[in-house]
């Protein structure tokens, strides 16, 4: 009787109480005090959002606006000032040059030919030209680590030159076939280039890059910092713009954005409801149809129909810390593994709108080929099987046994003790649930939301966290890189080795795979597979579940959001690309 009712399911009531939503009120300020605002913009040509980057109600950033120094969080405002040299849209697997008119590798990989558009000006009105990208890139060289990308341009790049007003020359130590996929804008991440006249001279970890007497941040965007303080951030539209010119894009008809800090999802619903707010971040399954129902002008990605949004690329994980033991034991990894039923999570945690994610990559088309490659390997080492008896069996092996109170401990009576931390939509939904399923198996598991979790997280100052995979679209590199010894511990950076788990012999193999031409899909996936065969025994971090972006999008006063069926250039729009959601949405009158 006992083992059924450990092993018994149990419903989402069982939760709410656990932090579905955060405590706090959201207000929706006036777009600007009368002495700061230099133009009154309509509510009907102002996009007021909120997003998740502040802290306790609070935007912490609000003078940061250079995306490289210690502190700036790329999702909350820099990605529509710095535009990238290309997009790469993950949805319609397609390129789109934008600061590069084009590129062209040599035979060997070894050198990269950039060729930027003529007929850019920065907003100060200095010229903008191949210089920016070269003095971009040979200062990621020279600042390697300390500085978000710098560890992978000092890796593989040489040297970059200037050999024309618009022409770059990158050359590298070793054969980069994926370098400018590297710089192309994707998702939330790629390479800033910024403007060498304004950042010359300035230390990049603490320059700030903002003085609205001098109308910084400097941008090539159509869009200037006129407001930022705790509070909000206010980005109104230029008068003109380059890109319009060029007939790449239309003037966006958003003539001033106002964002917002959050204050919890039911903040954030209730302002959406309302009408004071046009889109935030993601909210839990269980909380949309309430919205609907009491504003039928509210919509996701798929409608007002489940998942209530698109499969991201951010498979979630738990991660736990490989350099503290006893986390730093495979068969301790595989044991809290087996104790884990992903099920149970998806039904509790998401009402059922998820799926469960045997591997750290999203399941988009171009890297299905990928994940079927390895089904011999999950056929050995199913990452997604509940299995209590297998944890406790690998758990025995190493000396562990349970104590008077059915946990687990070690030799020293040490107890198999878990805290585990989360943030945002998902860790709410799952940590409940899944510290549940731990505690049921004689795991010590805690679970919390600390307004720190970035910083804790990226400092290695974690047992337990539940995050996600910002690495591979189209390509297996991308996710490989993210568990290679050379990228642990960068300072604020994203494709980096946050379980902070060592392999040699996988680092040579990612390698490899980092020389090997995008087109040869024959090698790429045997080398796939070799880094998987020690990637999957050792388990670094815990698969759980996909992601699935669940975005609220009003079309109270804006029309255009992407849908399934017009998706934009990439489906994450509120990170980088949603500059281009921007230049596509329409006023409804």
């Amino acid at each position: 009787m006992v083992q059924r009712d450990r092993h018994r399911c149990f419903s989402r009531r069982d939760f709410i109480r656990t932090g579905a939503f955060a405590a706090g009120a959201l207000a929706v300020a006036p777009a600007l005090t009368a002495t700061a605002q230099p133009r009154s913009v309509a509510r009907n040509r102002t996009l007021t959002l909120v997003w998740t980057g502040s802290r306790e109600g609070r935007w912490i950033d609000y003078e940061l606006w250079n995306p490289y120094a210690i502190g700036s969080n790329h999702q909350n405002g820099p990605g529509i000032l710095y535009e990238p040299l290309a997009y790469y849209s993950a949805f319609a697997d397609k390129e789109y040059l934008w600061l590069a008119e084009s590129y062209k590798y040599s035979p060997d990989f070894k050198e990269l030919t950039i060729r930027t558009r003529s007929g850019i000006k920065w907003s100060d009105g200095t010229p903008f030209s191949a210089e920016d990208v070269t003095y971009t890139l040979n200062s990621l060289k020279e600042l390697g680590p300390k500085v978000r990308w710098g560890v992978d341009v000092q890796q593989f790049m040489q040297e970059a030159k200037t050999t024309s007003p618009n022409t770059v020359v990158v050359k590298f130590k070793v054969p980069a076939p994926r370098f400018f996929y590297f710089m192309t804008y994707k998702y939330d991440i790629g390479v800033y280039i910024v403007p060498k006249h304004i950042f010359q001279g300035q230390d990049w970890t603490t320059f700030k890059h903002f003085e609205t007497a001098k109308d910084w941040p400097v941008t090539t965007s159509p869009w200037k910092v006129v407001f930022s303080s705790p509070q909000q951030k206010v980005v109104d539209r230029r008068d003109e713009w380059w890109a319009a010119k060029a007939g790449l894009a239309p003037m966006p008809r958003v003539e001033r954005n106002v964002w917002l800090p959050s204050a919890g999802e039911q903040q954030l619903a209730q302002a959406l409801i309302s009408n004071q707010v046009d889109f935030g971040p993601s909210m839990q399954p269980a909380t949309h149809p309430t919205v609907f129902r009491q504003n039928p002008k509210i919509v996701t990605h798929t409608g007002q129909k489940p998942p209530y949004g698109y499969m991201d690329w951010w498979p979630i994980s738990l991660y736990v810390n490989n350099e503290k033991p006893p986390f730093n034991d495979k068969d301790v990894r595989w044991a809290l593994s087996y104790f884990i039923d992903r099920q149970q999570i998806i039904d509790v945690g998401y009402v059922g709108a998820s799926q469960a994610a045997p591997l750290p990559l999203p399941e988009y088309p171009p890297l299905r080929p990928y994940i079927a490659s390895v089904k011999d390997l999950l056929a050995k080492n199913n990452t997604l099987e509940f299995n209590p008896k297998k944890g406790e069996e690998l758990l025995t092996r190493k000396g562990w046994k349970k104590d008077g109170g059915g946990i687990w401990t070690d030799a020293q009576g040490g107890k198999l003790k878990l805290d585990v931390i989360g943030f945002g939509a998902s860790g709410p939904a799952i940590g409940p649930v899944l510290t549940e399923l731990l505690k049921r198996q004689g795991v010590d598991a805690s679970f919390s939301l600390p307004p720190d979790f970035d910083d804790r997280f990226q400092k290695g100052q974690y047992t337990g966290a539940l995050y996600g995979h910002g690495g591979s679209v189209n390509d297996p590199y991308h996710t490989l890189r993210l568990y290679q010894s050379v990228s642990v511990a960068v300072p604020g950076a994203h494709l980096v080795n946050f379980a902070r788990w060592k392999n040699e012999a996988y680092n040579k193999i990612v390698d490899d795979v980092f020389v090997t031409d995008m087109t040869n899909k024959a090698r790429l996936t045997e080398l796939f597979h070799k880094a998987m065969e020690i990637w999957i025994p050792e388990l670094p971090d815990i698969p759980l579940v996909h992601n699935f972006h669940r975005i609220p999008m009003n079309t109270t006063y804006w029309t255009n959001w992407p849908t399934e069926q017009n998706a934009y250039v990439n489906g994450a729009f509120w990170h980088l690309t949603y500059a281009m959601v921007l230049w596509n949405l329409q006023p409804t009158q």
